[in-house]
């Protein structure tokens, strides 16, 4: 791993070109460079938000200015002009990079995710081999859940890939925007990006939906009318996997259901209790070491209990019959954690902050401490 780069006595200037922060991003193994008016250039470091160097000028609504006109085509910057912000793919010679542009009170702000250019398999990703099963189905929903920067499009990428080496199906994948760019193997794929090939996720999923697939990936069900198109496909003979912005299965269900009317709750729910395959919820968590961050995976897989917890509307069991389904590879969050805990990747510190139920977990610890010490 690259070493940051150090401050000097003299005042680094202003570089010339977006890519010339990138590919320091690049180097140092960042997820994200943020480069915004009035601020130093600034970069987001084993998920820790930190200038680039201390030592810097604050950029100016001149330099960010310069900076965005100096990568932005004609497209993305009319599209900035109309609209105020642009959010899109950018490429070039070394990597890609999910690119967001802003017009706010005092110029632009840039921010850039890094994309890995290399696809990680599951067994890299350290991924449950409990999961295998959720993507042999041929029908059905799955869902990879978890905060921004969470790891969720890393996971489902490897989840895609894996399903193109080991079936001979069509996959569609909608992205906003494409990140991994995935190479046709034993399956047909195809990709559509938001705002390049298409105007929403519903549009492209209802189009999707006459190209005869076999699998669909959404990159984010962030509507009802997306959320209700994908539960349709899943029950139609598809196999449907999408992401959402939750923390738990729990919470995930809940959010599913919570974008129908009220009248139309008890249908959705007893077709999720019946089309539902699973539900992975991630976290990316500091190491205790400081080399880097490990996930904390949060698994649900549907059963009978499960889909009789759904059917009923009563999500708040979940967490208990995850606890007696380990058999079939269940894990709650909260004892993810406290493994990586235990094992010593993480501190307990980090582990409570993250926690679902954090009074439980800490009374956890003190026991495992007074045990210890016996």
């Amino acid at each position: 791993m690259s070493e940051v780069p150090s401050d000097t006595t003299e005042l680094v200037q202003v570089l010339q070109h977006v890519d010339d922060y990138l590919r320091l991003g690049q180097e140092y193994e960042c997820s994200d460079v943020h480069l915004a008016t009035a601020s130093k250039p600034t970069w987001r470091r084993h998920g820790l938000l930190q200038p680039i160097w201390e030592n810097t000028e604050r950029l100016t609504a001149a330099d960010t200015e310069r900076l965005v006109k100096g990568f932005l085509g004609p497209k993305e910057m009319g599209r900035l002009n109309e609209k105020g912000d642009v959010d899109f793919a950018y490429a070039n010679s070394f990597g890609r990079f999910r690119a967001s542009v802003i017009r706010q009170r005092l110029g632009y702000d840039m921010v850039f995710r890094i994309i890995s250019t290399n696809l990680r398999s599951m067994a890299d990703l350290n991924l449950s081999e409990h999961i295998r099963p959720l993507i042999q189905y041929h029908n059905g929903l799955v869902l990879v859940t978890g905060s921004v920067g969470s790891g969720k499009s890393t996971t489902l990428a490897a989840l895609v890939n894996e399903i193109n080496h080991e079936r001979h199906d069509h996959i569609i994948t909608l992205e906003d925007p494409i990140e991994y760019v995935l190479n046709s193997a034993n399956c047909h794929v195809n990709q559509r990006e938001l705002h390049t090939h298409t105007e929403s996720f519903a549009s492209a999923l209802r189009a999707s939906l006459r190209e005869d697939p076999d699998v669909i990936m959404v990159g984010e069900m962030r509507d009802l009318e997306t959320i209700s198109l994908a539960i349709t496909a899943s029950e139609t003979g598809h196999l449907v996997l999408g992401t959402l912005h939750t923390g738990s299965a729990a919470r995930t269900l809940d959010r599913v259901l919570d974008v129908f009317p009220t009248d139309q709750r008890d249908q959705i729910r007893m077709m999720v209790s019946e089309s539902l395959r699973g539900i992975i919820s991630q976290q990316l968590i500091p190491r205790a070491d400081g080399n880097g961050r490990v996930m904390a995976m949060e698994l649900l897989v549907n059963t009978p209990a499960v889909g009789n917890c759904i059917r009923e509307g009563k999500t708040f069991m979940l967490g208990g019959i995850m606890q007696t389904g380990k058999n079939v590879g269940m894990v709650t969050m909260d004892d993810a954690l406290k493994e990586l805990v235990f094992d010593g990747t993480i501190t307990a510190e980090e582990a409570l902050s993250r926690a679902i139920d954090p009074d439980t977990m800490h009374a956890d610890f003190l026991a495992a401490s007074k045990n210890k010490r016996r």
